[in-house]
């Protein structure tokens, strides 16, 4: 039986290394067009200032916020996201889209190759509309709709295929933005019926916005970024595009349409609860040429980070759904802390965690954490406030975080893509904000505040002895606050894996 194995293997092995490797793409180059004119963009510039920052803190408003941005549209739209379901408030987001698309609008969409499973025909479909382009970021070759099958298929391009495009942001008109760590599907909006996100993102407006733009025009327009009519030779389906186009649980969200003169009401409105700020964009360079290339590995934003982290006087807050501290993370905490910087965390727990293996990675540096000075909060999966992040009923649902934000002293703020892990800061591409504004400095600090409360999350605490207790309301746990044995399991198993440089 080993013998006959093997043979399989090693036969997979060379027909797999026999097939020829993707090729980037040679493409002339397309940018977004100048900011458009029109009568509301031209309301919104006599109305109010001209640089302003928005922040989106929960999900009902973000989703909202951005059908409204697309129905806005009058020349172009530029989407780039990770990842992108086509459930209620993804078939919602697709349907205004080709509803711009129709009307006018040049929509241009990126997308990461990750979680585009079995959809081919839909994508191929949607970009036979003659004012829509979608292409696919760093894709697989071997398009098999079985996550497991197509990493099988395409082992001999693992170098390549491990570095992922996680930016996520929305550009319209070049006249307004978002930026924030949200992917788009029900878990990111608040409308899952069982477990949702809280995440964060920014919504922009003024001399930010073209410079956001060019950002996306360096993805849009890398030699990794195919068109999916070169990927794939699935049929367009117009029936499967419809289908996808139909919000599965309309009773689950109600989204009313607005005429002209009510969306730019509420524009103005917006307006009025504005902030200012000096803005800088921070952004990984799409890796030269071939993303196995190691001299490339974009590490800009973790780079910024880091010196963000060493120039703090007073206070870091730390918002990361997902924490592994790099060696040079844990080093720069560890300065900060030295030199009386407080440094408060907030991560997932071990049951709001949805990387099993990212949380047992995090496990292996609490101690550290902690003997180093931070403090370390984790979300309740039944934190009694996240009614705030998700549409009611809430009895049964089960919140998670996801969103990651940096609040440093009383000035500044980063709202972006990128978890501190070794996958953000060293192997996939990211993106934020860092925005210098007491203003939205002291709205961030008020918006997270709750979240490190008793109510909504375990704060840990470390004995004389070294023993770590998690602590929340009366409740004080000698040991991590699991769903279940198998979960305890599960989780040392992992942590004892030399797999963290993955996660």
């Amino acid at each position: 039986m080993n013998a006959r194995r093997n043979l399989v293997l090693s036969a997979a092995a060379v027909v797999l290394a026999g097939c020829a490797a993707l090729e980037p793409a040679d493409l002339e180059a397309e940018f977004t067009p100048p900011p458009a004119d029109s009568a509301l963009w031209d309301a919104m510039e006599q109305a109010g200032p001209e640089d302003w920052l928005f922040l989106l803190n929960d999900g009902p408003t973000a989703l909202e916020w951005r059908l409204r941005a697309i129905d806005s549209a009058t020349e172009s739209i530029d989407l780039q996201t990770f990842l992108w379901h086509f459930d209620t408030s993804g078939s919602l987001l697709l349907d205004h889209l080709v509803r711009a698309a129709d009307r006018g609008v040049q929509v241009k969409v990126l997308v990461d190759d990750t979680f585009l499973l079995g959809e081919d025909d839909v994508l191929e479909a949607l970009h036979e509309h003659h004012n829509i382009e979608y292409r696919v970021f760093n894709p697989y070759r071997r398009r098999a709709s079985g996550f497991v099958t197509r990493q099988v298929l395409n082992l001999a391009e693992y170098d390549r295929l491990d570095h992922r495009m996680h930016n996520k942001s929305m550009i319209v008109d070049d006249r307004v933005a978002i930026v924030g760590g949200r992917n788009l599907g029900d878990e990111y909006f608040g409308l899952d019926p069982e477990a949702n996100f809280r995440d964060m993102e920014l919504m922009a407006g003024g001399s930010l916005v073209p410079r956001l733009a060019a950002t996306f025009d360096k993805y849009w327009n890398d030699h990794w970024s195919i068109p999916i009519e070169q990927l794939t030779d699935a049929e367009p389906s117009e029936e499967a595009l419809a289908r996808a186009r139909t919000a599965m649980a309309n009773d689950v969200y109600q989204h009313v349409e607005e005429d002209e003169a009510a969306r730019q009401a509420e524009w103005l409105a917006m307006l009025r609860n504005t902030v200012q700020g000096t803005v800088r964009i921070l952004a990984d360079e799409p890796p030269v040429q071939n993303p196995a290339d190691r001299a490339s590995a974009p590490v800009q934003v973790a780079n910024e980070l880091i010196r963000e982290f060493d120039a703090a006087e007073d206070e870091i807050l730390i918002i990361s759904a997902y924490l592994i501290p790099t060696v040079e993370l844990e080093a720069a905490v560890e300065r900060a802390a030295a030199r009386g910087v407080r440094v408060r965390i907030l991560t997932n727990s071990i049951r709001s965690n949805n990387h099993l293996t990212a949380h047992s990675a995090y496990r292996n540096h609490i101690d550290e954490l902690l003997q180093n000075g931070a403090e370390l909060h984790e979300v309740r999966v039944d934190a009694e406030d996240r009614h705030r992040y998700m549409l009611t009923p809430v009895e049964r649902k089960s919140l998670a975080l996801h969103a990651k934000a940096l609040v440093i002293d009383d000035a500044k703020v980063f709202i972006g893509s990128a978890n501190l892990d070794p996958r953000s800061l060293r192997i996939n591409t990211e993106m934020g904000l860092l925005v210098e504004s007491p203003e939205l400095n002291a709205r961030v600090r008020t918006a997270v505040g709750g979240d490190f409360d008793a109510r909504n999350a375990w704060r840990l605490e470390r004995s004389a002895d070294g023993h770590v207790y998690w602590v929340s309301n009366e409740l004080r746990l000698d040991r991590q606050p699991a769903a279940s044995f198998m979960q305890r399991i599960e989780d040392w198993f992992f942590a004892h894996l030399p797999i963290e440089n993955e996660m």
